[in-house]
Protein backbone atom coordinates (compact mmCIF):
# COMPACT_ATOMS: atom_id res chain seq x y z
CA UNK A 1 0.00 0.00 0.00
CA UNK A 2 1.72 3.36 -1.21
CA UNK A 3 0.66 6.47 1.45
CA UNK A 4 0.99 9.91 0.09
CA UNK A 5 0.44 13.35 2.17
CA UNK A 6 -0.53 16.44 -0.17
CA UNK A 7 -1.98 19.52 0.70
CA UNK A 8 -5.18 19.37 -1.81
CA UNK A 9 -6.33 16.25 -3.14
CA UNK A 10 -8.73 16.72 -6.18
CA UNK A 11 -11.10 13.80 -6.77
CA UNK A 12 -12.40 14.20 -10.32
CA UNK A 13 -9.83 15.26 -13.54
CA UNK A 14 -12.77 16.91 -15.56
CA UNK A 15 -13.07 20.86 -16.00
CA UNK A 16 -13.81 21.33 -12.67
CA UNK A 17 -10.83 18.99 -10.89
CA UNK A 18 -8.52 20.45 -13.65
CA UNK A 19 -9.70 23.80 -12.56
CA UNK A 20 -8.79 23.30 -8.94
CA UNK A 21 -5.41 21.99 -9.57
CA UNK A 22 -3.72 24.83 -11.41
CA UNK A 23 -5.34 26.81 -9.03
CA UNK A 24 -4.10 25.06 -5.90
CA UNK A 25 -0.64 24.79 -7.37
CA UNK A 26 -0.72 28.53 -8.25
CA UNK A 27 -0.66 29.14 -4.71
CA UNK A 28 1.94 27.17 -3.88
CA UNK A 29 0.87 23.88 -2.48
CA UNK A 30 1.27 20.82 -3.70
CA UNK A 31 -1.58 18.56 -5.22
CA UNK A 32 -2.83 15.53 -6.99
CA UNK A 33 -5.53 15.23 -9.34
CA UNK A 34 -7.13 11.37 -8.65
CA UNK A 35 -9.42 10.12 -11.84
CA UNK A 36 -10.66 6.29 -11.93
CA UNK A 37 -12.14 7.18 -15.13
CA UNK A 38 -10.84 7.82 -18.67
CA UNK A 39 -9.55 11.37 -19.09
CA UNK A 40 -11.46 13.64 -20.86
CA UNK A 41 -14.09 16.34 -19.81
CA UNK A 42 -18.11 15.69 -20.26
CA UNK A 43 -17.79 18.66 -22.43
CA UNK A 44 -15.42 17.57 -25.21
CA UNK A 45 -16.48 13.19 -24.51
CA UNK A 46 -20.39 13.44 -24.25
CA UNK A 47 -21.65 17.03 -24.03
CA UNK A 48 -21.05 20.42 -25.60
CA UNK A 49 -18.27 19.50 -28.25
CA UNK A 50 -20.31 16.26 -30.12
CA UNK A 51 -23.57 17.43 -29.73
CA UNK A 52 -22.33 20.87 -31.91
CA UNK A 53 -20.75 18.44 -34.23
CA UNK A 54 -24.48 16.36 -34.81
CA UNK A 55 -25.70 19.95 -34.97
CA UNK A 56 -23.96 20.80 -37.22
CA UNK A 57 -24.29 17.99 -39.68
CA UNK A 58 -27.94 18.68 -39.44
CA UNK A 59 -28.16 22.57 -39.76
CA UNK A 60 -26.41 21.64 -42.89
CA UNK A 61 -28.94 19.37 -44.05
CA UNK A 62 -31.61 21.62 -43.38
CA UNK A 63 -30.33 25.04 -45.19
CA UNK A 64 -30.38 22.76 -48.39
CA UNK A 65 -33.61 21.72 -48.29
CA UNK A 66 -34.63 25.28 -47.24
CA UNK A 67 -32.83 27.23 -50.23
CA UNK A 68 -35.33 27.27 -52.38
CA UNK A 69 -37.06 30.62 -51.21
CA UNK A 70 -33.70 32.44 -52.39
CA UNK A 71 -34.35 31.17 -55.61
CA UNK A 72 -31.27 28.60 -54.98
CA UNK A 73 -32.71 25.12 -56.17
CA UNK A 74 -30.79 22.05 -55.82
CA UNK A 75 -32.06 19.49 -57.86
CA UNK A 76 -32.66 15.95 -57.38
CA UNK A 77 -32.84 13.85 -53.48
CA UNK A 78 -30.67 14.98 -50.70
CA UNK A 79 -28.93 12.29 -49.77
CA UNK A 80 -27.45 11.84 -45.56
CA UNK A 81 -25.26 8.80 -45.55
CA UNK A 82 -25.99 8.46 -41.75
CA UNK A 83 -22.08 6.47 -41.12
CA UNK A 84 -20.41 9.12 -42.71
CA UNK A 85 -22.50 11.73 -40.67
CA UNK A 86 -21.38 9.99 -37.21
CA UNK A 87 -17.81 9.48 -38.39
CA UNK A 88 -16.73 12.88 -39.00
CA UNK A 89 -19.18 13.16 -35.24
CA UNK A 90 -16.97 10.79 -33.48
CA UNK A 91 -13.56 12.06 -35.52
CA UNK A 92 -13.92 15.36 -34.38
CA UNK A 93 -15.12 14.51 -30.68
CA UNK A 94 -12.11 12.25 -30.51
CA UNK A 95 -9.60 14.80 -31.63
CA UNK A 96 -11.31 17.70 -28.87
CA UNK A 97 -11.26 14.71 -26.38
CA UNK A 98 -7.08 14.28 -27.68
CA UNK A 99 -6.80 17.96 -26.84
CA UNK A 100 -7.64 17.61 -23.46
CA UNK A 101 -6.16 14.21 -22.34
CA UNK A 102 -3.06 16.04 -23.86
CA UNK A 103 -3.24 18.22 -21.31
CA UNK A 104 -3.93 16.00 -18.70
CA UNK A 105 -0.95 14.48 -19.44
CA UNK A 106 1.04 17.17 -19.75
CA UNK A 107 0.33 17.36 -15.66
CA UNK A 108 3.72 16.19 -13.88
CA UNK A 109 3.26 12.40 -13.04
CA UNK A 110 3.33 12.46 -9.12
CA UNK A 111 0.57 14.61 -9.56
CA UNK A 112 -1.84 12.28 -10.84
CA UNK A 113 -3.49 9.42 -9.69
CA UNK A 114 -5.32 6.87 -10.92
CA UNK A 115 -8.23 5.28 -9.20
CA UNK A 116 -11.42 5.50 -7.62
CA UNK A 117 -11.07 7.36 -3.94
CA UNK A 118 -13.00 6.29 -0.98
CA UNK A 119 -13.00 8.56 1.93
CA UNK A 120 -11.78 7.20 5.17
CA UNK A 121 -12.41 10.58 7.24
CA UNK A 122 -12.70 14.16 6.32
CA UNK A 123 -9.03 14.17 4.76
CA UNK A 124 -8.09 10.91 4.61
CA UNK A 125 -9.05 8.96 0.79
CA UNK A 126 -8.73 5.23 -0.23
CA UNK A 127 -7.82 5.13 -4.17
CA UNK A 128 -8.74 1.02 -4.98
CA UNK A 129 -6.61 -0.72 -3.26
CA UNK A 130 -3.29 0.95 -4.00
CA UNK A 131 -2.34 4.01 -2.29
CA UNK A 132 -4.00 6.02 0.50
CA UNK A 133 -3.80 9.62 0.43
CA UNK A 134 -3.50 12.29 3.01
CA UNK A 135 -4.66 15.53 1.79
CA UNK A 136 -5.15 18.72 4.29
CA UNK A 137 -8.06 19.56 2.12
CA UNK A 138 -10.02 17.63 -0.62
CA UNK A 139 -11.77 18.94 -3.65
CA UNK A 140 -14.59 17.01 -4.96
CA UNK A 141 -15.05 17.27 -8.66
CA UNK A 142 -16.08 14.11 -9.62
CA UNK A 143 -18.84 15.01 -12.09
CA UNK A 144 -22.13 13.90 -12.64
CA UNK A 145 -24.19 11.54 -15.05
CA UNK A 146 -27.31 10.68 -16.84
CA UNK A 147 -30.59 9.85 -14.96
CA UNK A 148 -32.43 7.11 -15.60
CA UNK A 149 -35.98 6.87 -13.97
CA UNK A 150 -36.86 3.44 -13.11
CA UNK A 151 -40.11 2.86 -15.45
CA UNK A 152 -37.49 3.71 -18.92
CA UNK A 153 -35.45 0.45 -17.89
CA UNK A 154 -38.07 -2.00 -19.38
CA UNK A 155 -36.39 -0.90 -22.47
CA UNK A 156 -33.28 -2.78 -22.04
CA UNK A 157 -30.57 -1.67 -24.26
CA UNK A 158 -33.45 0.11 -26.28
CA UNK A 159 -32.83 2.51 -23.89
CA UNK A 160 -29.96 5.07 -24.83
CA UNK A 161 -28.58 8.43 -22.59
CA UNK A 162 -26.68 11.09 -25.13
CA UNK A 163 -23.60 9.67 -23.67
CA UNK A 164 -24.79 6.93 -25.94
CA UNK A 165 -25.64 8.70 -29.13
CA UNK A 166 -22.12 9.50 -29.89
CA UNK A 167 -21.37 6.18 -30.06
CA UNK A 168 -23.66 5.15 -32.53
CA UNK A 169 -22.09 4.15 -36.22
CA UNK A 170 -24.91 5.18 -38.21
CA UNK A 171 -28.26 7.04 -37.93
CA UNK A 172 -31.66 4.42 -36.52
CA UNK A 173 -35.16 4.94 -38.62
CA UNK A 174 -36.96 5.81 -35.48
CA UNK A 175 -36.79 7.72 -32.24
CA UNK A 176 -38.56 8.64 -29.01
CA UNK A 177 -37.39 11.28 -27.07
CA UNK A 178 -38.25 11.84 -23.13
CA UNK A 179 -36.92 15.21 -21.51
CA UNK A 180 -37.38 18.18 -23.52
CA UNK A 181 -34.60 20.07 -21.61
CA UNK A 182 -31.66 21.33 -23.54
CA UNK A 183 -30.07 18.13 -24.10
CA UNK A 184 -33.21 16.49 -25.11
CA UNK A 185 -34.28 19.24 -27.64
CA UNK A 186 -30.95 19.96 -29.29
CA UNK A 187 -29.95 16.46 -29.78
CA UNK A 188 -34.23 15.42 -30.95
CA UNK A 189 -33.92 18.73 -33.65
CA UNK A 190 -30.87 17.16 -34.65
CA UNK A 191 -32.33 13.83 -35.37
CA UNK A 192 -35.30 14.92 -36.85
CA UNK A 193 -33.28 17.02 -39.42
CA UNK A 194 -30.84 14.42 -40.17
CA UNK A 195 -34.26 12.34 -41.01
CA UNK A 196 -34.51 10.71 -37.68
CA UNK A 197 -38.79 10.37 -37.35
CA UNK A 198 -38.61 11.72 -33.81
CA UNK A 199 -41.44 11.96 -31.03
CA UNK A 200 -40.53 14.19 -28.08
CA UNK A 201 -42.31 13.80 -24.83
CA UNK A 202 -42.27 15.82 -21.28
CA UNK A 203 -44.01 15.55 -18.28
CA UNK A 204 -44.43 19.23 -16.77
CA UNK A 205 -44.77 21.34 -19.86
CA UNK A 206 -41.37 22.54 -18.96
CA UNK A 207 -39.24 23.45 -22.33
CA UNK A 208 -35.32 24.04 -22.69
CA UNK A 209 -34.25 26.51 -19.82
CA UNK A 210 -37.72 28.50 -20.53
CA UNK A 211 -39.86 30.15 -17.37
CA UNK A 212 -41.32 32.98 -19.27
CA UNK A 213 -44.94 31.41 -20.47
CA UNK A 214 -44.85 33.54 -23.85
CA UNK A 215 -41.56 32.23 -24.68
CA UNK A 216 -41.73 29.17 -23.97
CA UNK A 217 -45.36 28.44 -25.79
CA UNK A 218 -43.74 30.48 -29.21
CA UNK A 219 -40.69 27.85 -28.51
CA UNK A 220 -42.79 25.05 -28.27
CA UNK A 221 -44.96 26.11 -31.36
CA UNK A 222 -41.75 26.37 -33.68
CA UNK A 223 -40.28 22.93 -32.92
CA UNK A 224 -43.54 21.80 -33.02
CA UNK A 225 -43.32 22.65 -36.80
CA UNK A 226 -40.53 20.53 -37.52
CA UNK A 227 -41.14 17.11 -35.21
CA UNK A 228 -43.89 15.80 -32.87
CA UNK A 229 -43.41 17.91 -29.63
CA UNK A 230 -45.40 17.69 -26.72
CA UNK A 231 -43.92 18.74 -23.46
CA UNK A 232 -46.46 17.55 -21.12
CA UNK A 233 -47.28 14.42 -22.81
CA UNK A 234 -49.70 11.92 -21.55
CA UNK A 235 -48.20 8.69 -21.56
CA UNK A 236 -50.18 5.35 -20.95
CA UNK A 237 -47.83 2.27 -21.56
CA UNK A 238 -44.19 1.52 -22.55
CA UNK A 239 -42.73 -1.75 -23.08
CA UNK A 240 -40.61 -3.86 -24.96
CA UNK A 241 -41.43 -6.02 -28.23
CA UNK A 242 -38.37 -7.78 -29.70
CA UNK A 243 -36.42 -4.98 -31.07
CA UNK A 244 -38.29 -2.63 -30.43
CA UNK A 245 -39.35 0.13 -28.06
CA UNK A 246 -43.27 0.72 -27.76
CA UNK A 247 -44.95 3.50 -26.47
CA UNK A 248 -48.75 4.21 -25.93
CA UNK A 249 -49.82 7.42 -25.39
CA UNK A 250 -52.25 10.12 -25.96
CA UNK A 251 -51.44 12.69 -29.19
CA UNK A 252 -51.74 15.93 -29.06
CA UNK A 253 -55.12 15.59 -31.56
CA UNK A 254 -56.36 13.71 -28.60
CA UNK A 255 -56.53 10.40 -30.30
CA UNK A 256 -54.64 6.99 -28.23
CA UNK A 257 -51.18 5.98 -30.48
CA UNK A 258 -49.45 2.93 -30.04
CA UNK A 259 -45.86 3.85 -32.08
CA UNK A 260 -42.78 1.87 -32.15
CA UNK A 261 -38.91 2.83 -32.13
CA UNK A 262 -35.30 1.59 -32.87
CA UNK A 263 -34.41 3.83 -29.60
CA UNK A 264 -35.73 5.57 -26.61
CA UNK A 265 -33.42 8.82 -25.86
CA UNK A 266 -33.84 9.94 -22.21
CA UNK A 267 -32.59 12.86 -21.11
CA UNK A 268 -34.30 13.81 -17.87
CA UNK A 269 -31.80 15.23 -15.78
CA UNK A 270 -28.22 14.10 -14.78
CA UNK A 271 -27.24 12.98 -10.98
CA UNK A 272 -23.74 14.05 -9.27
CA UNK A 273 -21.38 11.39 -9.12
CA UNK A 274 -21.11 10.94 -5.03
CA UNK A 275 -22.48 7.74 -4.72
CA UNK A 276 -19.36 5.94 -4.14
CA UNK A 277 -17.29 8.49 -2.19
CA UNK A 278 -17.86 7.23 0.91
CA UNK A 279 -19.12 10.38 2.17
CA UNK A 280 -20.86 8.69 5.01
CA UNK A 281 -17.17 8.55 7.14
CA UNK A 282 -16.85 12.16 7.03
CA UNK A 283 -18.34 14.39 9.17
CA UNK A 284 -20.29 16.27 5.75
CA UNK A 285 -24.60 16.87 6.23
CA UNK A 286 -25.60 15.24 3.37
CA UNK A 287 -29.04 16.38 1.30
CA UNK A 288 -31.07 14.11 0.00
CA UNK A 289 -29.74 13.02 -2.81
CA UNK A 290 -26.77 12.41 -1.01
CA UNK A 291 -24.82 15.42 -2.14
CA UNK A 292 -23.11 17.07 0.51
CA UNK A 293 -24.47 20.42 1.51
CA UNK A 294 -22.04 23.25 0.58
CA UNK A 295 -21.87 27.45 0.63
CA UNK A 296 -22.51 28.86 -3.20
CA UNK A 297 -20.12 31.46 -2.59
CA UNK A 298 -17.20 29.49 -1.41
CA UNK A 299 -17.96 26.20 -2.01
CA UNK A 300 -17.21 25.02 1.31
CA UNK A 301 -18.72 21.54 2.96
CA UNK A 302 -19.83 23.02 6.06
CA UNK A 303 -16.56 23.85 8.33
CA UNK A 304 -14.92 21.25 7.13
CA UNK A 305 -11.60 20.91 4.50
CA UNK A 306 -13.48 19.90 1.99
CA UNK A 307 -14.79 21.40 -0.87
CA UNK A 308 -17.30 20.55 -3.66
CA UNK A 309 -17.36 21.63 -7.38
CA UNK A 310 -18.61 21.30 -10.66
CA UNK A 311 -21.23 19.42 -11.83
CA UNK A 312 -21.03 17.16 -8.47
CA UNK A 313 -22.47 19.72 -7.12
CA UNK A 314 -25.84 19.68 -9.22
CA UNK A 315 -25.90 23.89 -9.27
CA UNK A 316 -24.99 25.53 -12.30
CA UNK A 317 -23.93 22.55 -15.17
CA UNK A 318 -22.41 24.07 -17.61
CA UNK A 319 -18.78 24.03 -18.64
CA UNK A 320 -17.87 27.76 -17.74
CA UNK A 321 -19.14 27.78 -14.40
CA UNK A 322 -17.55 24.43 -13.81
CA UNK A 323 -14.16 26.21 -14.70
CA UNK A 324 -15.24 29.24 -12.15
CA UNK A 325 -15.90 26.64 -9.37
CA UNK A 326 -12.97 24.92 -10.04
CA UNK A 327 -10.92 27.53 -9.49
CA UNK A 328 -12.80 29.19 -6.42
CA UNK A 329 -12.61 25.50 -4.83
CA UNK A 330 -9.14 25.23 -5.83
CA UNK A 331 -8.14 28.59 -4.44
CA UNK A 332 -9.81 27.95 -1.14
CA UNK A 333 -8.65 24.72 -0.58
CA UNK A 334 -5.08 26.05 -0.54
CA UNK A 335 -5.96 28.65 1.41
CA UNK A 336 -7.78 26.89 4.01
CA UNK A 337 -9.01 27.81 6.59
CA UNK A 338 -9.04 31.38 5.25
CA UNK A 339 -11.44 30.97 2.95
CA UNK A 340 -13.30 33.42 0.38
CA UNK A 341 -16.04 34.04 -1.98
CA UNK A 342 -15.28 32.95 -5.72
CA UNK A 343 -15.86 34.95 -8.77
CA UNK A 344 -19.76 34.24 -9.70
CA UNK A 345 -20.91 35.24 -13.64
CA UNK A 346 -23.78 36.58 -14.63
CA UNK A 347 -26.44 33.32 -15.35
CA UNK A 348 -25.83 32.92 -19.08
CA UNK A 349 -27.76 29.74 -20.98
CA UNK A 350 -27.86 28.83 -24.28
CA UNK A 351 -29.78 26.02 -26.19
CA UNK A 352 -28.05 25.19 -29.62
CA UNK A 353 -31.80 24.73 -31.23
CA UNK A 354 -32.91 26.55 -34.13
CA UNK A 355 -34.29 29.24 -33.45
CA UNK A 356 -31.97 29.26 -30.53
CA UNK A 357 -33.09 29.82 -26.95
CA UNK A 358 -31.63 31.57 -24.32
CA UNK A 359 -32.18 33.13 -20.51
CA UNK A 360 -29.65 35.53 -19.07
CA UNK A 361 -29.98 37.29 -15.73
CA UNK A 362 -33.14 36.44 -13.60
CA UNK A 363 -35.14 34.52 -15.03
CA UNK A 364 -39.03 35.40 -15.51
CA UNK A 365 -39.84 32.28 -12.87
CA UNK A 366 -37.56 33.99 -10.55
CA UNK A 367 -38.90 38.06 -10.38
CA UNK A 368 -41.24 39.61 -8.41
CA UNK A 369 -44.91 39.93 -9.42
CA UNK A 370 -45.46 43.67 -10.04
CA UNK A 371 -42.23 44.86 -9.29
CA UNK A 372 -40.75 44.64 -12.90
CA UNK A 373 -41.88 45.49 -17.19
CA UNK A 374 -41.44 43.86 -19.96
CA UNK A 375 -39.76 44.72 -23.25
CA UNK A 376 -40.63 42.72 -26.26
CA UNK A 377 -39.73 42.44 -29.66
CA UNK A 378 -41.36 39.54 -32.48
CA UNK A 379 -38.52 38.75 -34.73
CA UNK A 380 -40.64 37.98 -37.47
CA UNK A 381 -40.45 41.46 -39.05
CA UNK A 382 -36.89 42.00 -38.10
CA UNK A 383 -35.14 43.24 -41.05
CA UNK A 384 -31.76 41.38 -41.01
CA UNK A 385 -34.00 38.08 -39.71
CA UNK A 386 -36.63 38.54 -42.89
CA UNK A 387 -33.49 39.21 -45.55
CA UNK A 388 -31.72 35.29 -43.70
CA UNK A 389 -35.28 33.69 -43.64
CA UNK A 390 -34.65 33.23 -40.10
CA UNK A 391 -37.47 35.23 -39.04
CA UNK A 392 -38.88 33.14 -36.23
CA UNK A 393 -38.52 34.57 -32.39
CA UNK A 394 -39.63 36.44 -29.44
CA UNK A 395 -37.84 38.36 -27.34
CA UNK A 396 -38.70 39.58 -23.71
CA UNK A 397 -36.50 41.82 -21.01
CA UNK A 398 -37.07 42.66 -18.13
CA UNK A 399 -36.19 45.85 -16.10
CA UNK A 400 -36.85 46.96 -12.85
CA UNK A 401 -39.83 49.08 -12.11
CA UNK A 402 -38.20 51.07 -9.42
CA UNK A 403 -34.49 52.02 -10.78
CA UNK A 404 -34.67 51.04 -14.55
CA UNK A 405 -31.74 48.47 -14.25
CA UNK A 406 -31.99 45.61 -16.45
CA UNK A 407 -32.80 42.47 -14.92
CA UNK A 408 -32.61 39.50 -17.45
CA UNK A 409 -34.15 38.51 -20.30
CA UNK A 410 -35.74 35.30 -22.28
CA UNK A 411 -35.43 34.15 -26.09
CA UNK A 412 -36.53 31.65 -28.96
CA UNK A 413 -34.82 33.65 -32.30
CA UNK A 414 -32.00 33.92 -34.64
CA UNK A 415 -28.31 34.23 -33.18
CA UNK A 416 -29.61 34.44 -29.25
CA UNK A 417 -26.30 33.05 -28.40
CA UNK A 418 -24.76 36.29 -29.05
CA UNK A 419 -27.95 38.14 -27.99
CA UNK A 420 -27.59 36.55 -24.51
CA UNK A 421 -23.87 37.70 -24.18
CA UNK A 422 -24.52 41.00 -24.83
CA UNK A 423 -27.31 40.61 -22.43
CA UNK A 424 -25.10 38.83 -19.50
CA UNK A 425 -22.66 41.30 -20.07
CA UNK A 426 -25.01 44.36 -19.09
CA UNK A 427 -26.42 42.07 -16.34
CA UNK A 428 -22.80 41.83 -14.56
CA UNK A 429 -22.75 45.51 -15.34
CA UNK A 430 -25.71 46.32 -13.42
CA UNK A 431 -26.52 48.56 -16.67
CA UNK A 432 -30.04 50.38 -16.66
CA UNK A 433 -32.50 50.05 -20.26
CA UNK A 434 -31.36 53.41 -20.42
CA UNK A 435 -27.35 53.01 -20.27
CA UNK A 436 -27.96 49.99 -22.97
CA UNK A 437 -29.83 51.89 -25.25
CA UNK A 438 -27.10 54.38 -25.18
CA UNK A 439 -24.70 51.57 -27.00
CA UNK A 440 -24.27 50.95 -30.53
CA UNK A 441 -25.74 49.49 -33.00
CA UNK A 442 -25.09 48.64 -36.14
CA UNK A 443 -27.18 48.46 -39.53
CA UNK A 444 -28.36 46.00 -40.21
CA UNK A 445 -28.42 43.40 -37.74
CA UNK A 446 -30.09 41.13 -35.81
CA UNK A 447 -28.92 43.06 -32.30
CA UNK A 448 -31.64 45.79 -33.48
CA UNK A 449 -34.43 43.56 -32.22
CA UNK A 450 -32.71 43.41 -28.94
CA UNK A 451 -32.94 47.47 -29.37
CA UNK A 452 -36.32 47.59 -30.32
CA UNK A 453 -37.34 45.81 -27.10
CA UNK A 454 -35.20 48.03 -24.80
CA UNK A 455 -37.28 50.56 -26.22
CA UNK A 456 -39.97 49.06 -25.80
CA UNK A 457 -39.14 48.50 -21.48
CA UNK A 458 -38.09 52.20 -21.24
CA UNK A 459 -41.71 53.05 -22.69
CA UNK A 460 -43.30 51.18 -20.11
CA UNK A 461 -40.59 52.59 -17.44
CA UNK A 462 -41.47 56.06 -18.43
CA UNK A 463 -44.94 55.24 -18.45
Amino acid sequence: MQNLTIDVAIIGAGTAGLAAYRAAKAQGKTAVLIEGGPYGTTCARVGCMPSKLLIAAAEAAHELRHSAPFGVHVDGAIRIDGREVMDRVKRERDRFVGFVVNSVEGIPEQDRLRGYARFIDNTLLQVDEHTQVKGGRVVIATGSSPAIPAPFKVFGDRLVVNDDVFEWDTLPRRVAVFGPGVIGVELGQALSRLGVEVRMFGASGSLGPLSDPAIRDYARRALGEEFYLDPAAKVLEMRRDGDEAVIRYVHLDGDEREERFDYVLVSTGRTPNVQRLGLENTSLQLDARGVPLFDMQTLQCGNAPIFLAGDANNTLTLLHEAADEGKTAGENAARYPDVRPGLRRAPIGVVFSDPQMMMVGQSFAALPAGGFVIGAVSFEDQGRSRVMLKNKGLLHVYADKASGRFLGGEMIGPRAEHIAHLLAWSVQQGLTVAQMLDMPFYHPVVEEGLRTALRDAAAKLAG
